[in-house]
């Protein structure tokens, strides 16, 4: 456990309620600048007169992200107890014997500045991660930022919420695992006698077991301690042997393991001495410091142990291929020292992990594609850019003092077998390319590296295919490619196309006159029809013989615009309804594009003898022309007669029976329906609903005849009176309400009546008076 005084507590504690910046963190041997000039001291009474600090620290505990579990995980890392800060926890956390609102002692200070929690600078931890963002040097850096490779690759792993490198502190230790002072061993011993003895390992190397005496256990394995307690207890109790039907057995188990003091410093965010398990490695100390800086050397991490170097930890092979052979388990004393980064080249574009990246002595642009993962599907694998930055002397003038050296790529066939410059990719559709080869082309530091990819369609040669296709649109242009491939593509020809030729608009050989394209017509046949059924043969419209004759393939140059034409007298079949009183009702199908409506009259067999030939409703969802008014009487005289309409697909016709009403509607007294009467006119019908209400316009009344027809009155000057329609059975008479105006007019109009009487009145009132 660290040792440290009182009076440092103090300046701790007292920090952690200073403002930001207040306190600077300095190396544990060097003094803590405190403001104002306190001394360690001073600051150690401030600390135990304010109450806010339990508060603090429980806010510091819970800003840290990390679940109570991980709290005493890195607590029992460090040497602390583990539950030694559960009453800061929180509700949840497990909650401790302590009074959570009491001042926290010298130890539990002491434990969460060695949990990292800011405690020296005053600052707040890391909070955990928000969605979309992940921590880099102590900022948020959204995800965007890192698919454009604008992160040192691996600088943030140690940093996350949810990442774990501490070791296992309970059950079986390694094989290899030494023993030392500070380890917990528990010997259990059964059969004819039953005894059990926690051991802990002193300082001098020994453990201490009754009626044995000293046993020396320090450097040894645990089975190499067990042979020598095979010995040792062999001579108190006989019985005790090697033999599985031995009366007296013993078992030796390690119950806890010791902490080690070990050193992190260089390139990592919080340099220090640390507690950790003797069971850590150099990720353990790493984490515990907090993780790398955006500016160390994750290739060449050297492990120092009595000043000399034991091993080098490079982190790509942890990261790239789970490799941890260099990750050696830490000794007392032992130095994690984290260098300055060196050469860095920055790739960026197609690739798998676009980031920074760090290269060893000899690697090249091959190994800096492999440590990103490789090609993209969409990269552009003909060449890549190297933007590098020149020599001070090499520079010129211009804002920009960078060379951009283009490195071709080639590939390989796939029956080579891969050599040390080619990039696998993952199996693709037969006849993609294979492998490809990067050259071993020697980076420089700073040097950044593009991977292009495939434009869009637009970017690129195309062709284009409009009509009658399943699929028109634009399709990229290659080499040797025939209007069959691009109906193909399109999914061949809809149902109506013209099978003679096709027209292909190019663009013209000399641009310069003025002409945009020169068009051309081409033969086409059967042959490019999908519709086929199980033999093979064509299924379609008739007319078109199959297979056809075989036209000659067409070769297409890039941008060609291809029309394949619709047959000019071809159409689906187009269906009616006729409904109501005609002798066979139902939905026809046109015989002819000439189809009127007395011939569709003549195919249901005319109509009915209840049949009201004026009532017909005529309807037409085509272009939203709604009902047409039509005459049937004129045309079932007449076949010439201008109602007699061309019928369109959609066009629905119902033939009422007779109805000897006439409906009136609007600003009547008494709406409703009124019998009909031969000969009598409009007024009649009004009279008949009690007249026109005052709210009505009887100079806007129109009638719509049972025909669809519309018939409004009209005023024809003094000398000729005003014209007004004749309902006929089945009409619907509508008395329109007077506009607005008119309204007003009338309460402009009873208001100056109202003011008249009203001064009428006062005169009479004062005459009257006297």
């Amino acid at each position: 456990m660290k040792l440290v005084t009182t009076a440092a507590l103090g300046v701790y504690a007292l920090c952690a309620l200073l403002p930001d910046r207040a306190c600077t963190q300095v190396p544990t041997q060097a003094p803590v600048q405190l403001p104002g000039g306190l001394t360690p001291e001073q600051a150690l009474e401030l600390l135990r007169t304010n109450p806010q600090l339990a508060a603090i620290f429980r806010q510091r505990i819970q800003q840290s992200g990390l679940t109570p579990d991980q709290i005493r995980a890195r607590l029992a890392a460090a040497g602390y107890p583990p539950n030694m800060l559960d009453a800061y926890l929180g509700q949840g956390g497990g909650g401790g014997s302590g009074d959570a609102g009491a001042a926290p002692s010298g130890q539990e200070v002491a434990a969460i500045q060695a949990l990292g929690f800011g405690m020296l600078d005053g600052r707040a931890p890391p909070r955990p991660l928000d969605t979309g963002f992940v921590r880099v040097a102590g900022a948020s850096v959204q995800a965007d930022s890192l698919a454009s490779g604008n992160y040192v690759f691996g600088v943030d792993v140690f940093r996350r919420s949810t990442t774990q490198f501490l070791p296992i502190l309970s059950g079986p230790v390694p094989l290899d695992y030494r023993l030392g002072p500070g380890d917990q061993l528990v010997l259990i011993i059964t059969g004819e006698v039953e005894r059990a003895y926690t051991l802990p390992v002193e300082r001098q190397g020994f453990i201490l077991i009754p009626q044995v005496g000293q046993v020396f256990v320090a450097n040894l394995t645990l089975e190499r301690v067990r042979d020598v307690l095979y010995d040792r207890l062999g001579h108190i109790y006989s019985k005790l042997t090697r033999s599985p039907t031995a009366a007296i057995r013993f078992d030796l188990t390690v119950a806890s393991v010791r902490a080690n003091q070990i050193s992190v410093v260089g390139e990592v965010r919080q340099p220090g001495a640390y507690q950790i398990s003797a069971l850590g490695t150099a990720l353990t100390a790493l984490y515990a410091a907090g993780g790398v800086t955006e500016r160390a050397n994750m290739r060449q991490i050297d492990i120092r142990r009595l000043g000399r170097p034991v091993a080098t930890l490079d982190l790509y092979d942890y990261l790239l291929r789970g490799d941890t052979r260099n990750d050696i388990r830490l000794e007392t004393g032992d130095v994690v020292f984290v260098p300055l980064h060196g050469r860095r080249v920055q790739l960026t574009g197609a690739v798998l992990r676009p980031a920074i990246y760090e290269l060893k002595e000899g690697e090249t642009l091959v190994d800096l594609v492999r440590a990103a993962g490789g090609f993209r599907a969409n990269a552009l694998l003909e060449r890549v850019a190297v933007h590098r930055i020149l020599p001070a002397g090499q520079r010129k003038p211009g804002p920009l003092p960078r060379a951009a050296l283009d490195v071709a790529l080639t590939v390989a066939p796939s029956e080579e077998h891969a050599t040390s410059g080619q990039i696998g990719q993952d199996p693709k559709a037969e006849g993609s390319p294979g492998d490809i080869v990067v050259p071993a082309l020697p980076l420089e530091n700073g040097d950044s590296v593009v991977v292009d990819s495939i434009g869009p369609l637009t970017s690129g040669l195309f062709v284009a295919i409009a009509g009658m296709v399943k699929k028109p649109g634009r399709y990229p242009w290659q080499q040797g490619m025939t209007l069959r491939d691009l109906v193909t593509l399109a999914r061949g020809p809809t149902v109506g196309a013209y099978l003679k030729e096709a027209e292909i608009a190019r663009l013209p050989a000399d641009p310069s006159r003025g002409q945009l394209t020169q068009t051309l017509r081409t033969p086409i046949d059967s042959t490019y029809l999908f519709e086929r059924d199980a033999a093979g043969r064509y299924i379609g419209p008739p007319g078109l013989p199959f297979p056809g004759p075989g036209a000659p393939e067409v070769p297409l140059q890039p941008y060609d615009n291809v029309l394949i034409l619709r047959q000019p007298d071809f159409a689906l079949p187009r269906t009616v309804y006729l409904g109501g009183e005609v002798r066979f009702p139902g939905t026809y199908t046109l015989q002819s594009k000439d189809d009127r409506l007395r011939d569709l009259l003549d195919r249901a067999g005319g109509l009915t003898p209840q049949a009201y030939a004026n009532g017909i409703r005529f309807y037409r969802p085509v272009a939203g022309a709604g009902r047409l008014g039509i005459d049937l009487p004129k045309v079932l005289k007449d076949r010439g007669h201008r109602d007699n309409m061309l019928l369109a697909a959609g066009d629905s016709i119902d033939i009422p029976a007779y109805e000897p009403t006439v409906r009136v509607e609007g600003s009547v007294n008494s709406p409703g329906s009124v019998t009909y009467v031969q000969g009598q006119g409009l007024d009649y019908y009004l009279n008949a609903a009690g007249g026109v209400s005052y709210r009505g316009d009887k100079g806007r009344t129109f009638v719509l005849q049972p025909n669809g027809n519309v018939r409004a009155v009209h005023k024809r000057g003094l000398l000729f009176g005003t014209s007004k329609p004749t309902p006929e059975p089945g009409a619907v008479v509508v008395v329109p309400v007077r506009d607005g105006s008119a309204r007003s007019d009338v309460g402009t109009v009873l208001a100056g009546l109202a003011q008249v009487v009203g001064a009428l009145t006062t005169v009479i009132v004062v005459i009257v008076t006297h």
